[in-house]
């Protein structure tokens, strides 16, 4: 069933037959299994056609054998329950459970109030404690956090279901996205805006650094396909801030923020700099497209 046609569908035997005997194409396969999870004529006819396979004879021995092995609990399991007073839904929290699991376990756990606490303590240094250089050192840290984010989003670490997750139609790099636009609609707008209340001393724009956390988002996700969600993260992050903090602390002369400053602008301002951060997000897409399948699969830890 394509996107555009959303009109019942039901599997057909020749469908079911070629899922059976396992030459199926993945999508093909993944979307049937989720098909049958609310469609019980397909699943008795899937049923039936892998019963038929070389397979069947075997299944229905394991069936015999936990049949024989359990009896009481059978019988107990076929008696009718007395039903159980239940409260009705309330879709509006039922709504809101999907959306935080959507989000991923960073915007549910520590990282959101990490940034947070970013965002809280950059105008307190500056305005409270009178230090000047605040801009500086949120734009040096602003790009690291979603990438903290996208690495505390998903992989094994992240999600105790993360494995079947990762072979289901909605799992894999669908979800990664969903909870990576999770990350930099939090991150992206709050830190931009808390540059913006700091005086600039000498630092680049508030939002010069919003090409590049896209990039290096993007990038993370790329390079998780090759070494793992927080390797990835290691990478770019430590990368990003050893790029922007080391030539900064061993330039020559004037204070350390006016240093960082400089640095920074060499980084972010321009057309130029901006364009070659636009490319890198874009070449990291491509590689990401690319590496779509790698995401079928559970990933490094």
């Amino acid at each position: 069933m394509t996107r555009r046609d959303r009109r019942p569908w039901h599997a057909s035997d020749e469908l079911a037959a070629r899922y059976a005997g396992g030459v199926l194409p993945e999508p093909d396969a993944w979307s049937l299994e989720k098909h049958v999870e609310g469609c019980a004529d397909c699943a008795s006819r899937v049923s039936a056609a892998v019963r038929g396979t070389a397979a069947g004879p075997v299944l229905a021995q394991v069936r015999a054998a936990v049949l024989a092995a359990a009896p009481e609990a059978v019988a107990a399991a076929r008696e009718p329950l007395a039903p159980a007073p239940t409260r009705p839904a309330r879709p509006g929290l039922s709504r809101l459970a999907r959306l935080l699991w959507a989000a991923g376990p960073a915007v549910r756990g520590a990282w959101l109030p990490a940034v947070l606490g970013v965002a809280a303590a950059a105008p307190a240094l500056s305005y409270g404690a009178g230090f000047p250089d605040v801009r500086a050192l949120l734009l040096a840290v602003a790009p690291v956090l979603p990438v903290a984010g996208v690495a505390l989003s998903y992989g094994p670490h992240a999600d105790p279901l993360y494995e079947v997750t990762a072979a289901t139609p909605g799992g894999g790099l669908r979800l990664a996205l969903i909870r990576t636009v999770a990350v930099l609609a939090v991150s992206l707008p709050l830190l931009t805006l808390t540059g913006l209340l700091l005086p600039a001393s000498g630092a680049p724009a508030a939002a010069a650094w919003l090409l590049p956390g896209l990039a290096l988002a993007l990038a993370s996700l790329a390079l998780a396909s090759f070494v793992g969600c927080r390797a990835a993260a290691g990478l770019t992050g430590g990368g990003w801030l050893l790029a922007v903090l080391s030539p900064a602390a061993v330039a020559p002369g004037g204070t350390a923020g006016a240093r960082l400053a400089g640095q920074l602008s060499r980084c972010l301002d321009g057309t130029a700099a901006q364009g070659a951060w636009a490319a890198a997000a874009v070449l990291s897409a491509v590689l990401l497209t690319a590496r779509r399948p790698v995401y079928d699969r559970p990933l490094r830890p």
